[in-house]
């Protein structure tokens, strides 16, 4: 593990070969974590995520009645153990990093609380830390969301909708924000034993019982994307991501359609996927990010290394991300000679024409994905990355897998 303030990263040769090893999905992981739980039942969990947040979770679910206990920065963490310690009435303190402490979770509280939560706020109204007091079924099994902030709200109730007295009738109000990762529930769900509709903006849920079955993790997209990235900007590319699956549950598994554009060409093989570097394909289309909003970093910070000009959509959610990640994409692509500017009303486009800074340091804002999509760009310019040890968060060995790849990464002189 990097332990250095900062990194700097370069590339000898633009050609890069071989095999790349991906984290387990978190998203995938840590359903299957709470899934397990709420079961009542042990059963084994193969290729378990090694990031933070995954094994944070694998930690808290077996917490204590009176406890106070921390998500760190974990938003997925946060929602999902407050829907989960609501519903099995457990009685302690829920809190996190003072950032955690500024995201909101009103939405899932309210949704809670109608259920028959008992949850007090111990801060400011609408924002963690939680005071859990237990439950009380309040009668009622249908319940209106809003959907176009979040889906871990919504993915968060309906994994405990199958234990709640008469199930739960959800219907969700507005766009919805980032649907796959709610099918990708849903189908988590199904895997082990519980039957839910989702038809039009309601989902229903039976009471019902989680059957014990063992689960096998796939690998990351959303890792994958800073690969993606690497053999865009490459000279060469001829990469290997395994075990990633064509018929993926994971919402960033758009990647292939989405990266062919900017010069990746995908081979998926029964082993997972072989990434080849081919030439652009401008002119680019507006890329609505509204369902795989973690991809849009990758994106943004490739079209200053590859120098195009993008427009984005659907970032509302970015701005109560670990940080707020529009805010901080402006901060530094301005380094690398390129602004993200709002045309018109949700909708930024990628602009160039600056010259970029001789060595640009890229602030990370203890934010994972604004390390890990800038370090491809080592592949244009020399490039630092501050605080390199927030990729723990998701991708561990992210820097060692970049040595691997033939990338130096180093303390900077």
């Amino acid at each position: 593990m990097i332990s250095a303030a900062a990194v700097r990263v370069s590339h000898p040769t633009g050609v890069l070969r071989g095999r790349v090893t991906l984290p387990a999905s978190k998203s995938e992981a840590n359903r299957a974590l709470i899934i397990r739980a709420l079961s009542g039942k042990d059963f084994p969990i193969h290729n378990l995520s090694d990031a933070n947040d995954t094994q944070l979770l694998n930690r808290l679910l077996s917490t204590p009645a009176g406890a106070e206990v921390s998500a760190e920065d974990a938003g997925t963490v946060m929602r999902f153990l407050t829907a989960y310690y609501a519903a099995t009435g457990q009685k302690l303190t829920l809190t996190g990093t003072p950032r955690m402490c500024q995201r909101p979770i009103g939405v899932l509280v309210d949704a809670l609380r109608q259920l028959g939560a008992q949850i007090k706020y111990l801060g400011e109204e609408g924002y963690p830390p939680l005071q859990m007091n237990g439950f009380e079924f309040s009668g009622t099994n249908r319940l209106s969301i809003r959907s176009d902030i979040s889906s871990q709200y919504i993915s968060a109730l309906l994994m405990i909708a199958p234990l709640l007295p008469e199930g739960l009738e959800l219907t969700l109000e507005g766009k919805i924000s980032s649907e796959p990762y709610i099918r990708m529930t849903l189908a988590q769900m199904a895997h082990f034993g519980v039957q839910a509709t989702f038809e039009g903006q309601k989902i229903s849920v039976a009471k019902q019982k989680y059957q014990a079955k063992e689960y096998t993790v796939e690998s990351d997209w959303s890792a994958a994307s800073y690969w993606y990235s690497i053999a865009a900007l490459s000279k060469e590319a001829d990469l290997f991501l395994p075990a990633l699956r064509e018929d993926s549950l994971q919402g960033d598994s758009v990647l292939p359609s989405l990266m062919a554009p900017f010069g990746v060409h995908t081979t998926f093989t029964p082993e997972g996927v072989q990434l080849t570097k081919q030439p652009l394909q401008e002119p680019f289309k507006r890329i609505d990010f509204f369902a795989c909003p973690d991809l849009a970093q990758t994106v943004a910070a490739l079209a200053a290394g590859l120098k195009v000009e993008v427009e984005m959509t659907g970032l509302e959610s970015l701005r109560i991300k670990e940080t707020d990640r529009i805010a901080a994409l402006q901060a530094e692509l301005v380094k690398l000679g390129a602004e993200l500017r709002e045309t018109e009303p949700d909708v930024f486009k990628v602009f160039l024409g600056n010259q970029p800074q001789s060595e640009a340091s890229i602030h990370t804002y203890e934010d994972h994905r604004m390390a890990m999509a800038f370090a491809p760009l080592a592949l244009t310019y020399p490039i630092a990355i501050e605080e390199p040890r927030v990729v723990r968060k998701s991708y561990p060995r992210y820097w060692e897998e970049l040595q691997k790849a033939g990338f130096i990464v180093e303390e900077p002189s």
